[in-house]
């Protein structure tokens, strides 16, 4: 009953807002149009505002789950029109928060401890209230402040149901769209099911926190917070409270006299930092998780929340995509044609010469821009769309990447409008490849692999044994195959003779029995010659 009441919410909702002129416009089959021609409610209900504004108030209305999903959808530039990526980066999760009371029963019991064991102060009204979780202040016996972010209660059920549903319209768009099957939504909507229920568990998002802690210690430019790890549980995270400035309020940080130009650059250093250097980066840096220290604003330094979204690189897709990046500076559009060959990110039959030709049409005329004015983003974007028709397979690393390095631009930009965002990269990626290629990187390769040389080093003898032996076999083998090899051509060689043979006896019985005056002649030879004949006959029947 309550999946078909939230099917019958989403009907209601598709018709509130007229979301059939979105598949009235599209490539589907005539029966298909027709049934959405037919629908009853295109008599009363306009279609004034713009698709993409529909689209997204629509999703608005059917929830927080789908609010997260066009959330999602809204990184994936690659998939959507640039009108409808837009306006779901509007999407803001509207939701109001549970009972403090509640949230205080969930933390005890995942806790085991009232909270006023757990905590000298506890603030049962939230913080902040998101769409799976809300966040409360408290104040350790230390006197340390504390945020402890709580999931909504029974939100694991709700998700499911929805996904069930998304999965549903998923493949009902994979089925009857030919253009949507490029799309590929059942893939998208299974990426969404995986962040969204990976963001249920908080042990993840504090695991990533305190890796990415470990990785900026004592760094000037970046502050995570401190995760108290006996204090946390799946459903339950107690974090140290920040006091900085949300990075958006550009007025409070021209306020307090912030060195802006610096700012802007360490947050392009931050982002190439965590990519390149630690292959562990923080995918979900819009302006709701970044703040500014109240510190030094001479040198400032940014403060980083919401750890539930992580990317990572191998070596060989941050190798490749360093190589990428330092080709496009040089506009060696060749190299860059050819390193996604080499990537595997196109396929190996790709005409090189025409995937350069068509790179160059789409980056030649940012170059001519001035530097201040290329965005970096859309250059990525654009190379990935390009791809995408010599059949470019959607790297996930990648698209998280382009999704972190737009919010970080657009964030730079924000802060320093004269931000040289190629300026500020192109010495890091340099500095990069030198240390990977370089004496210092082939010094960190042996270093880090000498103790698996040494651990495997005694077995060497045993090792280089067992491959003799393999070796040794495999030449017997061999051997044994061209010798039945040999044999079974032999054998087909004395078939074919014998056959021959038959054939010949065959066609002088038949001369014989056609010819009176052969018949006479034959019975005038002496028995001896006779012998002789049959033996022949005998020795070739057997391909002797």
């Amino acid at each position: 009953m309550k999946r078909l009441s939230r099917i019958l919410k989403i009907v209601q909702v598709f018709a509130r807002y007229r979301l059939d002129t979105l598949f009235l416009s599209l490539s589907l089959p005539w029966y298909i149009k027709l049934c959405f021609w037919l629908m009853p409610w295109r008599l009363f209900i306009s279609a004034s505002k713009p698709e993409a504004v529909r689209i997204r108030l629509a999703l608005e209305a059917l929830g927080p789950v789908f609010v997260k999903f066009g959330q999602m959808l809204s990184t994936r530039r690659d998939l959507l029109p640039d009108d409808l990526a837009e306006e779901l980066k509007k999407l803001q999760d509207r939701v109001p928060p549970f009972s403090g009371h509640q949230a205080q029963s969930l933390i005890e019991e995942a806790l085991g401890q009232p909270v006023s064991e757990l905590f000298s102060e506890f603030d049962v009204e939230p913080m902040a209230s998101a769409s799976v979780a809300q966040v409360h202040k408290a104040t350790m016996f230390t006197g340390q402040e504390v945020v402890v972010k709580v999931i909504r209660p029974g939100i694991g059920k709700t998700i499911r149901k929805d996904m069930d549903l998304l999965f549903t319209l998923a493949r009902l768009v994979h089925g009857v769209w030919e253009e949507g099957r490029r799309l590929r939504p059942v893939e998208v909507v299974a990426e969404y099911e995986q962040t969204i229920f990976d963001e249920l568990d908080l042990r993840k998002e504090a695991a990533n926190g305190s890796q990415l802690r470990r990785n900026f210690e004592n760094s000037e430019i970046l502050y995570i917070p401190e995760i108290f790890w006996d204090y946390t549980r799946s459903n339950v995270l107690v974090m140290e409270r920040i006091h900085g400035i949300p990075v958006a309020e550009v007025d409070q940080l021209e306020a307090q006299q912030t060195n802006m130009k610096v700012l802007a650059e360490r947050g392009v250093e931050i982002f190439f930092t965590q990519v390149f250097r630690d292959s562990f980066f923080h995918a979900d840096m819009h302006p709701g998780n970044i703040f500014v220290s109240r510190n030094n604003p001479s040198s400032p330094q940014y403060i980083a929340v919401d750890f539930g979204i992580i990317g990572s690189l191998t070596p060989e897709d941050q190798s490749y995509l360093a190589r990428n990046f330092l080709a496009f500076f040089k506009r060696d559009y060749r190299l860059v044609a050819q390193l996604h060959v080499d990537s595997g990110w196109v396929p190996a039959d790709t005409n090189v010469d025409a995937f350069e030709t068509a790179i160059r049409s789409v980056c030649e005329p940012i170059f001519e821009k001035p530097l201040k004015e290329i965005s970096f983003g859309q250059v990525l974007l654009g190379l990935f769309q390009t791809a995408r028709r010599f059949n470019m397979e959607v790297q996930p690393q990648l698209v998280l990447l382009q999704k972190t390095l737009l919010n970080i631009e657009g964030l730079g930009r924000q802060l320093y409008p004269d931000l040289d965002l190629w300026k500020t990269a192109k010495p890091f990626l340099e500095n990069w490849m030198k240390e990977r290629m370089g004496p210092k990187g082939v010094y960190r390769s042996i270093k880090q692999q000498a103790p698996d040389w040494l651990e495997k080093l005694p077995h060497m003898p045993q090792l280089l044994f067992d491959a003799l032996n393999q070796v040794r076999d495999l030449d017997n083998s061999r051997l044994r195959d061209i010798r039945a090899y040999q044999q079974a051509k032999d054998e087909l060689k004395a078939k074919s003779r014998r056959r021959q043979s038959l054939a010949l006896l065959l066609i002088a019985g038949a001369v014989v029995a056609a010819s009176p005056e052969l018949q006479a002649w034959l019975c005038e030879l002496p028995v001896s010659s006779w012998v002789l004949a049959g033996l022949g006959g005998v020795l070739l029947l057997k391909g002797k």
